[in-house]
């Protein structure tokens, strides 16, 4: 890791009142950049390419009353003629406006870089820290176990970002004392002076390609996180890529690297020892003899017990975002006794190895948020080999499901596939698991499909199995949204039981 040189270190926000700012995208993030612009006296102006029809627009689409600038009136805007351009996370780098904005050197945020120059002060007259968290898989739990851990420390403690309250609203309330912050690598893409108290990145796995045009272009967009981090920057031992990023970042003097590992955690590292959470990083001060012969015990794998699936096995990764939790609250001064209380305290967000029922010995499990192969894999690896009927398909965002069904093939009784175009993941299956029974279902109507879907696993399901959602895909080519997907699957599974009528 490099020090920032102190002329490249953050300055103070620069003044809105009077520019003249365009809104890219209005979605929920950019309303929330909108809005907190205009307050600060801003000339806003928005744009919305999906505002322009009402026949074609996605459900959650801008109406076009809200929007200035819509579809083909985009062709109409001099991009040169604004002061700055706010991006919602939706718009890739090389959008025809984006593009043109860079060229004439017009100054492109993203909205987490407008929250993180527009932040208030808090009573003792600074902003809020910054505990960001980001990677393909595992954000929304992270952040979410650490906020927990905040609270049981007694902070005023807020999960936002890629989660919950737009990140650029929340900033505005000068009561919370620390953020947990989640980050897509579309958010940090355009964030340019962040300078979180500590980050981590939880692991690198082909994602967004469409969006990045690499995973080399994927990965540094995730690295930006570490750039000017105060306190550490945490990254996997399990995935070297997300070690690289940290030694190619700019931190602040005195920032440290910490590993996250499931094995005997080295000096400088979490890890587990005998089933116990053990911190060999924050356990003492630096120069404190004999540091590296010590350890502090933060809590058990017994303190996660309750995240475990149905048939009572934690997830490894379930155990990594614990220990990533844990370091990134233990470098905000969290103490060990405030981890366990904090694990211990911390509920799941539904969709995420969600136990829906149990039907005739069958568990059905929804984890409609794991929407990439790595998340899938994840998932699927939480339960024992041949007892899964796996649902999946959806949108691939430019991935390939190889190596996923190749690793999890031991995994699967059968394969209920969905989405609108399954030749890519039905291909794979033929390549890489061809005795593995598989039912293809037809698109037709969003609200069949889950029938449909769950009519199909029931066949291949015996006593002691899993029917699980875990679709290694976007959600948007049958529904709104993972979400969706994930309501329509409990619903159907609810029907199933005879809770209400399919």
């Amino acid at each position: 890791m490099g020090e920032v040189p102190a002329a490249e270190r953050p300055e103070v926000p620069p003044e809105l009142a009077g520019a003249r700012v365009l809104v890219a995208g209005l979605g929920v993030s950019g309303r929330a950049a909108a809005a907190v612009l205009a307050d600060r006296g801003a000339e806003v102006t928005t744009v919305d390419e999906h505002a322009a029809d009402a026949d074609v627009r996605g459900v959650g689409s801008p109406d076009p009353a809200d929007v200035d600038l819509g579809g083909t009136d985009l062709g109409k805007l001099d991009v040169g003629e604004v002061d700055l351009v706010v991006a919602s996370p939706g718009w890739p780098p090389d959008h025809p406006l984006l593009a043109a904005a860079a060229a004439s050197g017009v100054p492109i945020w993203s909205e987490v870089e407008l929250a993180w120059r527009t932040r208030a002060s808090r009573p003792d007259g600074a902003p809020a820290p910054w505990l960001a968290v980001t990677g393909t898989n595992g954000k929304t739990t992270t952040v979410g176990m650490l906020e927990s851990i905040l609270g049981a420390a007694g902070l005023r403690a807020l999960a936002v970002g890629n989660v919950g309250t737009p990140v650029v609203e929340a900033v505005q309330d000068p009561a919370t004392d620390v953020f947990a912050v989640e980050l897509s690598s579309f958010q940090l893409h355009f964030t340019h002076s962040m300078a979180a108290r500590a980050a981590a990145v939880l692991n690198v796995a082909p994602d967004h390609l469409d969006w990045h045009g690499s995973l080399d272009g994927y990965a540094r967009d995730k690295g930006r996180i570490f750039e000017r981090a105060e306190v550490a920057c945490v990254y996997s031992v399990a995935d070297p890529r997300t070690r690289e990023l940290v030694e190619e970042a700019e931190v602040a003097e005195g920032a440290r690297a910490v590993g996250i590992t499931l094995g005997t955690p080295g000096p400088g590292e979490l890890g587990i020892i005998d089933g116990l959470l053990v911190d060999r990083s924050f356990h003492a001060a630096m120069d404190q003899p004999g540091r590296h012969d010590s350890a502090a015990e933060l809590g058990s794998l017994t303190d996660l017990a309750h995240l475990a699936g149905p048939d009572g096995r934690l997830a490894p990764h379930v155990a990594s975002n614990a220990l990533t939790a844990a370091a990134l609250a233990r470098a905000h001064g969290a103490s060990p006794a405030d981890v366990r209380a904090g694990l211990r305290a911390y509920a799941p967000g539904a969709h995420r190895i969600e136990a829906v029922a149990s039907i005739d010995g069958v568990s059905y499990v929804d984890d409609s948020k794991a929407t990439n192969a790595h998340a899938a894999a994840a998932s699927l690896a939480a339960f024992a080999p041949g007892s899964v009927v796996w649902v999946a398909g959806g949108l691939a965002k430019g991935a390939d499901f190889d190596e996923l069904v190749a690793s999890r093939r031991d995994r699967l009784r059968a394969v209920v596939v969905i989405g609108q175009d399954a030749s890519e993941l039905t291909g794979v299956l033929r390549r890489h698991a061809a005795d593995v029974p598989t039912s293809r279902i037809d698109p037709g109507e969003t609200d069949q499909v889950m029938p449909r879907a769950l009519d199909a696993a029931r066949r291949f399901a015996q006593p002691g199995d899993t029917v699980l959602l875990a679709p290694a895909g976007a959600s948007m080519d049958q529904f709104r949204s993972y979400a969706h997907r994930g309501e329509e699957f409990a619903r159907a599974v609810r029907a199933l039981r005879g809770d209400e009528r399919s």
